[in-house]
């Protein structure tokens, strides 16, 4: 009975400890930043005996405190926006304008808006004859190239249609709403998606572009995230994959799979590709990079490390504030790197002879409380000790190669637009869509990373694509495209 007991106390210390983190990931903070007031809290009584693993002092605070320059201040209105002038004349003006002389004037701006306007684009193909020729057959200047023939839709419509669901992640539905509502113009949400897999047809060749170059530095971070997708004949959703590859400093590019496995990456990464891919904890990039032999090198994720003794905080505080600590050291390091621009061969050098220590030392406290068994393997606190006990030796390897970043967040960063979409979308209509939106995804990706208008680009490809030969693909990708307008605004301007 006693012990019956201690294991109900047990699992009921397990069950609250699995709804505290429930609630707190439902209605708490999401964001894991520490303050060093906060962190002070936590390692209160790290001292005293039984309290926390060889109690070292953690490393002080190595942030430079160095002033912020001063911003320069920017004008209130933009300076680039047409002005639409208004004169108001004073009434006794208007009604002798000769009795009086104008002296000086006040001015007052505002900042207005005109909303979106659609427009029948009409081309007209005069037809000629030559004169004294009877017979002689009509003479007509030929229809420009267009992305789809007898078609009503023009490049700046869609245009409109792939900016207005992939990057302002408006559904069909609702832009078919907005047309009528406040153009009154019908445009079906099937028609629209019939155009966006006509779009996703012609950019596929910029797509693969931006795939190559992407593959081809040696060095890829890879996600993946679930996007929900119909499947007819089954009367629900059935779940589905976007995989992601992010070039650090380069291009994103979006791969649809309908599944997880390890099977997809096979489709994903080449066959020839030979470098370092990192990636989080999942056991289907080690079952790939084993299956590839040598090629590969998995390179770890602290970011999901800390996240999991960020979660156990609140079950043990001063452990988890001891580990934090660390982290926050080896953070601090990678934001003055990053500050000072910082190359690969010295990030080598400081990682080396600064992270490397704090690494050592998280080891040796990892192995020492896995040792003394002093949590449950199922606790929050156990779970976090086995994680980083089992993806020790990738975390290591972003200390061989200063190229490497120290976790996967970037490429994180690079999923949430997705994220943001499907909250309005829900789901891809169809597992093909998946496909189709992966590679409008990766244009638009592309072109904010560019700080481009993806609009302006999109009209412009789609304009010029049914003219060009594949050949000529790699001179509109977002990137030749951006210097490009850069060299024109500087030829404007000169």
């Amino acid at each position: 009975m006693h012990e019956r007991l201690e294991e109900a106390r047990r699992e009921n210390a397990l069950l609250r400890e699995k709804l505290d983190a429930l609630a707190r990931r439902l209605f708490g903070v999401k964001s894991e930043k520490l303050d060093p007031a906060q962190l002070h809290l936590l390692l209160q009584g790290l001292d005293e005996p039984g309290k926390a693993p060889e109690p070292v002092e953690a490393e002080a605070s190595q942030r430079s405190k160095v002033p912020s320059p001063p911003r320069s201040r920017t004008p209130r209105l933009p300076e680039h926006l047409p002005v639409v002038e208004e004169i108001i004349v004073p009434e006794p003006v208007q009604a002798a304008p000769e009795q009086w002389r104008r002296i000086g004037e006040e001015v007052n701006e505002r900042l207005d808006y005109e909303p979106a306007r659609f427009l029948r684009r009409r081309t007209v193909r005069p037809k000629y004859v030559r004169r004294g020729l009877l017979d002689a057959v009509p003479v007509i200047a030929p229809l420009p190239p267009a992305i789809l023939e007898r078609s009503i839709v023009a490049p700046g419509l869609l245009a409109q249609i792939v900016v207005a669901k992939y990057c302002d992640h408006l559904p069909l539905y609702r832009q078919e709403s907005i047309y009528w509502t406040r153009h009154q113009v019908w445009l079906p949400r099937q028609t629209m998606a019939e155009w966006m897999g006509l779009a996703a047809d012609w950019l596929k060749p910029i797509y693969e572009h931006i795939r190559s170059e992407v593959l081809s530095r040696g060095y890829v971070q890879v996600d993946e995230t679930p996007i929900r997708y119909l499947e007819p004949g089954h009367g629900r959703t059935k779940l589905g994959y976007l995989w992601t590859c992010h070039a650090p400093r380069g291009d994103v590019v979006f791969h649809w799979q309908t599944s997880r496995a390890a099977s997809c990456l096979e489709k994903i990464i080449p066959v020839d590709f030979r470098g370092t891919i990192q990636c989080d904890g999942y056991e289907a990039y080690d079952c790939f990079a084993k299956g590839r032999g040598e090629k590969i090198v998995l390179a770890g994720c602290l970011a999901h490390v800390r996240r999991k003794f960020y979660e156990a905080k609140e079950t043990a505080p001063k452990v988890a504030g001891w580990f934090l600590r660390h982290f926050q050291n080896l953070y601090e390091l990678e934001a003055q790197l990053r500050q000072s621009r910082a190359g690969p061969r010295r990030r080598h050098a400081e990682r080396a002879s600064l992270s490397r220590s704090v690494l050592l030392r998280l080891h040796r406290a990892l192995v020492r409380l896995k040792t003394v068994r002093r949590y449950l393997p199922k606790s929050l606190m156990g779970r976090a000790i086995d994680h980083a006990l089992n993806q020790w030796p990738a975390l290591l390897v972003f200390l061989e190669d200063g190229r490497l970043e120290i976790d996967n967040n970037l490429v994180e960063n690079a999923i949430r637009p997705t994220a943001i979409g499907k909250k309005n979308w829900l789901f891809f209509g169809e597992a093909a869509a998946g496909e189709r939106s992966a590679i409008l995804y990766t244009i638009i990706e592309s072109c904010r990373r560019r700080g481009i208008d993806p609009f302006a680009y999109l009209r412009d490809v789609f304009t010029r694509l049914p003219s060009m030969t594949n050949w000529q693909i790699k001179d509109i990708t977002p990137e030749v495209w951006a210097k490009q307008q850069c060299r024109t605004a500087q030829r404007a301007a000169a």
